[in-house]
């Protein structure tokens, strides 16, 4: 039975460490140059870094605002590095939705200071079909000692259909987070993933900047549950299998206490 080139790609980028999908993605790309598209869309990986020449602030690069091997710019609404061709009408929005793209920048610029205290944010809107869709991107990588360093990487996709003074937004969150540390006494650790949550809802809109408000409370909220997915259940997983591995009391009280547990949860039930 012959297997798919592409589902084979993804099979194997699942097997390998997160912390290198981009550069496994790259690899595929020049190993099977047919699958580059299909994989640049696909995968979702740490969101690359561009600076804006024209008016020398940085922006972040995906799929959404990429042509060929450039990117435009949601600062200036410019290529970078330009096209040969000039701009191609096809990634570039109206008037209307560009109205749109320079407030919610302007307004996630605000939002990322807030939450983040520093990082990059982009956001892309583009026109679709009985209204239109964008992706909110946020980034902010640090380095607290030579050793250590970590990155959050978040992707929003939205899609946002008009209807009679209200609006359908489908959301699709994805969130790539990269730990990593190393000692001489214990080596390397690494801890690296992703998280993709998805979420419909129908909000109210008066105006053009009601959709902007609707869309950063939606970002927002989605944020903050998978921050807090992230601490309670992954991290606090991974606390309880370091707290197996290795007691901060001594094993003979912590054996007491669990005896002491069964004990009183036995007595209960009878």
């Amino acid at each position: 039975m012959s297997t798919d080139p592409f589902d084979a790609a993804l099979d194997l980028l699942r097997r390998l460490n997160p912390k290198d999908t981009a550069v496994n993605v790259t690899r595929l790309c020049d190993l099977v140059p047919s699958l580059t598209e299909d994989l640049l869309e696909s995968v979702d990986v740490p969101l690359a870094v561009k600076r804006d020449r024209k008016t020398g602030r940085e922006f972040l690069c995906c799929d959404y605002n990429r042509d060929g091997d450039s990117w435009r710019s949601p600062w200036s609404n410019e290529f970078e590095p330009p096209l040969e061709d000039g701009e191609t009408d096809s990634v570039m929005p109206s008037e209307k939705v560009r109205k749109m793209e320079i407030k919610a920048n302007e307004a996630f610029d605000v939002y990322r200071e807030l939450y983040f205290e520093g990082g990059i944010s982009s956001v892309y809107f583009w026109d679709i079909d009985d209204g239109f869709a964008g992706c909110v991107l946020l980034k902010k990588s640090v380095s607290p000692s030579a050793k250590s360093s970590g990155s959050w990487d978040s992707i929003h996709v939205f899609e946002a259909q008009d209807r009679a003074r209200r609006a359908h937004y489908k959301l699709t969150s994805t969130v790539i987070l990269n730990l990593g540390s190393s000692s001489d006494n214990l080596g390397g650790m690494d801890l690296s993933g992703n998280m993709v949550r998805q979420v419909e809802q129908d909000m109210p809109v008066e105006d053009d900047s009601s959709h902007v408000a609707n869309v950063g409370k939606l970002v927002e909220d989605m944020e903050g549950k998978m921050r807090n997915l992230l601490q309670e259940v992954y991290f606090g997983k991974a606390k309880d299998v370091v707290g197996d591995l290795r007691s901060i009391a001594p094993l003979s009280e912590r054996n007491r206490d669990q005896a002491a547990h069964r004990e009183m949860i036995s007595g209960m039930s009878k």
